[in-house]
Formats: C-alpha cells, sequence, structure tokens
C-alpha cells in the first residue's frame, strides 16, 4: 500500500481551504485518509499553516511520500531539514544535541523571516487603504438642484 502525504480540499467555490492528511495513494483526493496532520489556508497573506510536525516526522520515516506541494509545506516548517539532521545523527556524524542546537537556531531564524513578511505585508495592505478623514463615510454633496416650490397652481 502506498501511503502518501496529500493535501484535501475543503471550502467553498474559489475559497480552498485543505487539511494535510495521510491516505492512500489509491484513495480520492477528498475521500477516506488515515490521519489528518494539520491545515494549509492559501488565502490569508502569508499563508497560514497548522502541522504538527512530530506526527509528519514520523510518517515520513515510516516511508510516506509526501506530494509536490506537501513537500514545499514540510520544507517550510523544518520537517525535511528535522529529518535530514535525525539521519545525521543515526549515521554517527554528530549526536542528538548538536543537531537540536542545528534545528533550534535555524526555527528562531525562520521565526524572525516569517513576521518580517507578515510585517510588511500589514504595511502593504495599509498603504493600499486610502485616508478619509469623515471617518468612512460619504461626503456630503454640494452640487444637488435646488428643489421645485409648490405653490398651489395647477
Amino acid at each position: 500500500m502506498a501511503v502518501k502525504i496529500r493535501l484535501q480540499r475543503h471550502g467553498s467555490k474559489k475559497r480552498p481551504f485543505y487539511f494535510i492528511v495521510i491516505a492512500d495513494g489509491r484513495s480520492p483526493r477528498d475521500g477516506k485518509f488515515i490521519q489528518k496532520l494539520g491545515t494549509y489556508n492559501p488565502l490569508t497573506m502569508p499563508a497560514t499553516i497548522q502541522l504538527d510536525r512530530q506526527k509528519a516526522l514520523e510518517w515520513l520515516h515510516k516511508g510516506a511520500q509526501p506530494t509536490d506541494t506537501v513537500r514545499r509545506i514540510l520544507s517550510f516548517k523544518g520537517v525535511l531539514y528535522l529529518k535530514h539532521l535525525l539521519r545525521g545523527v543515526d549515521l554517527g556524524l554528530f549526536d542528538q544535541a548538536a543537531a537540536m542546537e542545528k534545528f533550534t537556531s535555524w526555527s528562531t531564524e525562520h521565526d524572525a523571516q516569517i513576521k518580517k513578511r507578515q510585517e510588511e505585508a500589514m504595511r502593504a495592505r495599509r498603504g493600499r487603504r486610502p485616508y478619509s478623514p469623515g471617518g468612512g463615510r460619504r461626503p456630503e454633496r454640494t452640487d444637488r438642484r435646488p428643489q421645485r416650490e409648490t405653490g398651489g397652481e395647477g
């Protein structure tokens, strides 16, 4: 049985939201799955990813194959880097403590970069909004035509 780590689409039309799941390779995209690892929302800026790193790492060690998009997500969250470091521990290149130190230093740098991107996106979003001194209300029209007087003729 070929086990895959893939995205399962949810959400409405043109508003995608995905679950990251472990599924048999023969099952349909939105069909039966073995376990849910997290969620992925591409609509937020930057995309929101919730992922259980330990479960993903366990399934990778068991031989589950991620799809291309999920591979990028796992790489972004550091799961593939952690798997790489743990393989170095198994080969005897360095010990567990050194691997965890490398991973935590990478993680702190990565989190700082993500925070910077989020702040830039917020600044750009604020810059696009026009300033309105009236608090968002429509300005009153001054070019209105005078109303007709009804003088009783008729």
